[in-house]
Formats: structure tokens, sequence, C-alpha cells
């Protein structure tokens, strides 16, 4: 008794000397450290979590406004009843407490909730095992009252709930509601409220004294429950591991990808475009799972800044390596490696676009023995153009040309872009053409984001920072045009892949497929004008798919997450370098670095144009596992004129050249038109859709 009594005489004197400062509450809130670190998205929104303290499980600081009122009602009626009417010290608590030690009633206790955040704010004022001093107690009500002076009830009650302990490692109430009840403190109910208010009264007590605590909070806050509707969430509290899920799992390789010690951690990434694409590699690797096909990865870059939209390292629950990152993982890139062989030819005026390189059976020595490489349909067209070499990836040319420059010439590209880990040009050889080098698709995307950007590379980046990451030429802006609209063009590409086929989109894109040995590894990546994406799908394990190309596994994932990316705002071509020139030729146009054009070539006489696509009696079947409205046709012209028109079944339907059809079942006539003064038919075909 008298030791309270004297507590009050003093406390009414005025502050101890030598009491330390009391903080400030955005002091507190600043100062306040989670246990785990939150990797952000460009906007804000939380992509993923991560633990980083061992000492204490604390989860982000929780503002009142997303606590439930019911708690808030619950830790005030248990600990503080007159928490609101109080400056800091509750003198009729002090006093009850005095008389309740003469009575030997220990269990009533006299600090207030601003007093027990006093002594969360101040060490000096942490109790021993046998209790708080004599000279403690009254700097904890002193400090409290100082408290009192400048912070907010409310602001008071929410510090005290963000830093009071629960029970074992949890800190907090975010942690102690998620860790107990797998909630967000906003969503805990009357009885959960009752067992959070009653740990704090005793984190480390029993179940029994627990469920005791809880009963008679509820009772006195006349709740309408009794210790039977309790029990069930005292046991649940009490039997569960306390395990705290991750706030967010959509981007799980970035804690790796950026080690950092803080707790909040801005990316460039864009959570919508992360989730979109997350969702639409889960779907298409349970489409090809019966051909042994687990694994897969997305990469998205910005082309303008090399900012990476969305990294998607992983097939999560359908991959029996979840946590390897197939992104950053080294693996035979096939026939992805064969623009930069061509840009390289070009560039150095080796060859052209219209070339004619010999896609004949070829037998080359080499260090080992005889290097006798093949194309993957065994056919041969003997001389092919350039173009129509690298858009339908023939094997012979590639290797012919990579023996015409020198493999280290296409390896310095490789090196100029930061290719990590290459052997020298003896250990490749020609193969290299075919995709022999271990590469990444981290590598790979950020290459052909190289030919998006004009020639120039920079590296990749992840983590939002001031300033963007030099950029370097490696090949000529005339040389990456070339490459891109080769990589663009369907019908140069129809040789191998036919014009209708996966890597077409509705608006200008350039893509190239690569599918290593043994079908171990399939690859896509291409770009648009404004972002270039990368897809490797295969098994972490390195184990064969089975009759899987470019085309089947990577190439469609490619091709919708392009659609989502251009769902509002099509991709258009890329303008005209100064470098380039055009030359025009019987069978079209086709684009020279200045100087290269060939001599014997001149501007032709305008001749009628042709359709090339589709021939006359043409059956089309429309696909019942594609819905109707994303099934497409394109009609082929050519022709060096520019003004055309087309016509199906008597009716105008575009001018562009390859012109869009949607499919409709029946008999159709096509019509090509020229259209100078006026429009004259040049010629028509028939086809028919069932």
């Amino acid at each position: 008794m008298r030791r309270y009594s004297l507590l009050l005489a003093l406390s009414a004197i005025g502050p101890l000397a030598g009491l330390q400062a009391v903080p400030s509450f955005e002091e507190v809130r600043s100062s306040y450290k989670s246990s785990e670190a939150v990797y952000l998205d460009r906007r804000g929104r939380i992509l993923q979590s991560i633990r980083l303290d061992e000492s204490g499980r604390r989860l982000a600081w929780t503002s009142l406004d997303r606590i439930s009122p019911a708690l808030l009602s619950a830790v005030v009626r248990s600990e503080d009843k007159r928490f609101y009417s109080h400056s800091g010290a509750d003198y009729l608590a002090i006093l009850k407490a005095a008389f309740g030690r003469i009575a030997k009633d220990t269990r009533r206790g006299a600090s207030t909730i601003t007093m027990q955040l006093a002594s969360r704010l101040d060490d000096s004022l942490t109790p021993s095992s046998h209790g708080r001093t004599y000279e403690q107690k009254w700097r904890q009500i002193q400090a409290a009252r100082e408290i009192e002076k400048t912070w907010s009830k409310s602001q008071i009650l929410e510090a005290y709930l963000n830093l009071v302990p629960f029970r074992g490692e949890l800190e907090g109430i975010s942690a102690a509601s998620f860790g107990l009840f797998g909630k967000d403190p906003h969503a805990l109910g009357d009885t959960e409220s009752v067992i959070l208010a009653a740990l704090i009264r005793g984190p480390q007590a029993s179940a029994e004294d627990v469920l005791r605590r809880s009963c008679m909070l509820a009772y006195s806050m006349k709740l309408s429950y009794d210790c039977s509707q309790i029990k069930p969430d005292v046991a649940r509290a009490f039997e569960g591991s306390h395990a705290i899920r991750p706030t967010a799992s959509y981007a799980p390789h970035l804690p790796a990808l950026i080690k950092s010690g803080e707790s909040e951690i801005r990316t460039t990434l864009d959570l919508d475009i992360q989730l979109a694409v997350r969702e639409i590699l889960h779907r298409h690797i349970l489409s090809v799972r019966n051909r042994n096909v687990r694994d897969g990865a997305v990469l998205v870059l910005d082309n303008r800044t090399g900012e990476v939209i969305a990294y998607v390292g992983s097939t999560g629950d359908l991959s029996l390596a979840p946590l390897v990152d197939s992104i950053r993982s080294r693996r035979q890139a096939g026939s992805a490696l064969k623009p930069f062989v061509y840009a390289v030819g070009i560039d150095k005026r080796l060859i052209t676009a219209s070339t004619l390189l010999d896609d004949t059976p070829l037998n080359m020595p080499v260090f080992s023995g005889v290097y006798h490489p093949e194309n993957y349909d065994r056919d041969y067209f003997g001389p092919v153009a350039a173009r129509i070499a690298l858009a339908s990836s023939r094997n012979i040319p590639a290797v012919r040309l990579v023996s015409l420059l020198g493999v280290d010439s296409v390896l310095d590209v490789f090196r100029k872009m930061e290719f990590k880990n290459l052997e020298e040009a003896d250990f490749y050889g020609p193969s290299i053409a075919l995709g022999s080098m271990d590469v990444t698709l981290w590598q790979l995307t950020s290459a052909y984001r190289m030919f998006a950007s004009g020639g120039e590379w920079s590296s990749p980046f992840v983590e939002r920072t001031s300033a963007a990451p030099a950029k370097r030429r490696i090949v000529s802006e005339a040389a990456a045009f070339i490459i891109g609209d080769i990589l663009s063009d369907r019908e140069s590409r129809s040789l191998t892949f036919g014009l209708e086929n996966v890597l077409s989109t509705p608006f200008w894109t350039a893509v190239k497929t690569g599918t290593s040995k043994d079908m171990r590894d399939n690859w896509c990546v291409g770009y648009s004008d404004r972002y270039t994406v990368g897809v490797w799908v295969g098994n972490a394990s390195g184990e064969p798919m089975w009759n899987v190309l470019g085309v089947t596994g990577a190439a469609p994932v490619w091709q919708e997450v392009m659609r989502v990316l251009h769902a509002d705002s099509p991709s258009r071509a890329p303008g005209l370098p100064d470098s380039v020139a055009i030359q025009a030729t019987e069978y079209g146009k086709e684009y020279y670095i200045k100087g290269t054009e060939p001599a014997h070539f001149h501007e032709i006489e305008p001749r009628d144009p042709r359709i090339l696509y589709p021939e006359s009696g043409t059956i089309f079947a429309l696909d019942p596992e594609i819905p109707p409205e994303r099934q497409r046709i394109f009609f082929r012209a050519a022709s060096v004129q520019s003004r055309l028109q087309w016509k199906l079944d008597g009716k105008v339907i575009g001018e562009q050249n390859p012109a869009v059809w949607k499919p409709a079942r029946g008999s159709h006539k096509l019509t090509l038109l020229l259209c100078e003064h006026v429009c004259a038919e040049t010629q028509s075909v028939g086809f028919m859709v069932r």
C-alpha cells in the first residue's frame, strides 16, 4: 500500500531527472521494422514477401482503421477500461491494485495501455523477472504522461497494438492475427478478439488460462458467447503451427534476384501482367503435360527502358523443382541464335537479305571429325535467299554462313551483350549456328531486345533505380531493322511453318523459335514495337519432351502473352532508317544497307499483282478446340504495287497486304483488285471453309 501511495504522490511532482525523451508517433512508426521484406510492383502493389529477421515475427505496420473494432473494444476492456479518460496513468487502478495487494489479490494490474507502450519504447523500463523496481514504475508513469501530451489516443492504441507481443515469436496484431487465425486484423470476430486480448495479459499462458480469461472477458463485455463457443478457437490458436503464409507470392524468384536488407523493395514489374503471364504459362503447360512437359518460364522486357515487366521463373506447383529459376538457368538455345549469325553477316556486308545461300547436304571437316548437319525436316531446297533461310529456320544455310564469317565473329556479338561463361570458338565450331551455345532466357531475351532497340543493347533491370543502364552499339541500326523485317515476314516463314501458324499475330511482331537437341528445350523469343517477350518450355531436370517443337511448346505461350500486352494498343512496324535502301524485285521489295544493293536489280515496270494465298481450291477446316472469334485467315498478294483492294464474295474487306479475315463456313470467292485511277480486278480464287 505504501509503495502505491508514494507513486501517486510522486507522479504529481513532474518528470524524473534524466527521463528519456519521448519519441513522436511518426518517429516510432518510421523506425518500425517488419521481419518480412516485401517486393512491390511498379504501382506499389505487393508481389512477393520473404522473412528477413529470425528474432521475431513482425508484419507490416497496421493502421487503426485496418483493425477489427471488436478487437479494439476487447483490448481496451481487458487492459485499460478508462483508456479514453485518463492522461497516461490510471490512479484509480493504482489504488485498487494497492488494496488488492493488502487483500493478497495479485491479479489486479495498474499499468495502462500508455504505460505499457512507454515500456515498449524504452528498454530501461522493462521489468526483470522479479518485476519493476519502484524507480522503474515511477519513470513508466512519467513517460506515459509525456506520451499523452503529444500523442492522440488513436496513435497510442495503434502503436501499442503493433508493438505488443502476443504468443511465441508473434509480435504485433498483424503477425498474431495471421499466425494464430490466418486472418487479416480487420476480419477478426468477437471470439478471436477476446482470445487475442487475453494473450496480451499472458503471452505464454496455457490454453486453459487463456480460455478462462477469454470467457471472463466475453462475459464482462456482455457478448453473446459462452465458453463452449470460445473453446474451439482457443484450441485452433494453440494447436496450429503459427506459420504465416507470405502476404503475396506472385514472383517467388525475386528475392534471390534482388538481395536487399530493406523491408520494402520497389521493382519494375507490373502485377497485372505478371498474373496474366503466370496464368497463360500454367494453362499451356497443363495442355502439353501428356508430352512430358512440366516446366516453363517467361520474361517480358520494356523495349525502351529495359525494365522487366514480368518475371515468371517456373510453373510453380506443376514443376518438380519450383524453386529453380528457369530464367537464369543455362540451356542450349537451338535455332533461336540464328538471327545473330545473319545480323553479323549483313552488318559486315558479306551477305544481304536477298543473297542466295546453299541449302544442300553438307559434310564439314572439324577438329573432332566430320560435321554433318541436317535440316530438321531432312529436306533441302537448293539455293535459298537469306531472308527465306532465316525466316524458315533452315539449318544448312546458317552453318555455311558461320563458316564464312568465322565463329569468333559470332561469339564477339554475344560477348558484347555480356553473355557469361562462354567457351572458346573451337569448342563450338560451326554448330554454334544451330544453338550449341548454352544461354539463359534472361540473356537471350535481352539480346532480342537489342534488335527491337535499333541495334543498341543495355542490361535489363528489375529494381527501380534513378539511372538507366548505359547503352552499347552491337550491330548497325540498318542490320537490326532488316533482321526485324525478316523475322516478321509471314510469307518468307511459310517455307517451313506455313502461312497460318502460332507465330502470326494480328499486329506487327518479329519472332524466332528454337528447339535444342533431343527436344530438351523449347524457345520462342520475339518483340513488338514496345515489348520483347522470351519463353522457355521444357523440364528443369533436363529430361527430353515428347515430340514438342518450338511452335507447339513455347510459341503458343509467346503469342498469347503478346496479345495480352497489346490488347489495347496494337504494335506497329518500325519506321525505315535513313541507312536502309529499298530495292524493287519481281516479287516485291527488299531492304538493304545502303551501298549493298545488288547492281543487277533495277526498278521494274509495274505488273499485275497476284494472289499468293490461298490457292484456288483450298479447303480450310475450323479448329473446334480454338474459339471461333480467335481464328483468322490471312490473304496475301505478291506485288510491288501499294494500292490494292480485296473483295470477298463481292464485298470489300480491306486494302492491307496481307488482309485478315475471320472465317465463315461455306464456299467463297476472293478477288484481288489493283486500284490506280479506278479499281480493276486482277485475279480471283475460290476456296471453302468447313
